[in-house]
């Protein structure tokens, strides 16, 4: 069950001027209708209009009961749970392992270098294909000290060790076999 809430406000008294409304009724129709509307872009749904009684005071210790107007407006809550109805999702189709697992990169795939990208254009408006080759990766090469002068470029490059992420320099890497012929030689003795 929807709950509501409520809210009253008073009836226009008097009459709106508008462009082409005329005479006191139309005026006073023109400043109903605005009210009404008002109301209706806040969310709120005009129920009925009330006449009540109303005891007012009068002087020192007299009263008097006069009767008021009341638009009565309502709206469902905001943190009624009622209104709330959650649809049922259709449950995934359950996939078979040897179906669903993704397949390894083929040679094939890992022998190409190109790779194609889909490149638009600001003046064509259209979606044009772009082929670009990927470079190689960037290895270092670092001369060797070589006890002969006419080495060639080629035959001074160090081979990398096994294990090496990258190669390092040859002098880096004497000095780490040297730490080690030095490391080694005093657990001998």
């Amino acid at each position: 069950m929807t709950t509501y809430e409520y809210k009253v406000i008073p009836s226009p008294t008097k009459g709106k001027k508008a462009r082409g409304v005329k005479g006191p009724e139309g005026r006073f129709a023109f400043a109903l209708e605005s009210a009404l509307n008002d109301m209706a872009v806040e969310g709120w749904q005009y129920l009925r209009a009330e006449t009540l009684p109303n005891e007012e005071r009068v002087g020192l210790t007299g009263s008097q009961t006069s009767f008021r107007t009341m638009l009565v407006f309502r709206r469902p809550k905001e943190d009624d749970l009622s209104a709330f109805e959650p649809r049922l999702l259709e449950s995934p189709a359950a996939l078979s392992l040897t179906e669903g697992a993704p397949q390894p990169p083929s040679a094939e795939t890992e022998s190409t270098d190109a790779v194609t990208d889909v490149v638009e254009t600001e003046e064509q408006g259209t979606a044009q294909e772009a082929t670009c080759e990927q470079p190689e990766p960037l290895v270092l090469n670092t001369p060797v000290e070589s006890d002969t002068a006419d080495a060639s470029p080629s035959d001074t490059a160090p081979e990398p060790e096994e294990g090496d992420a990258f190669p390092l320099p040859l002098a880096l890497r004497n000095r780490a076999r040297a730490l080690e012929d030095d490391e080694s030689s005093t657990q001998k003795s």
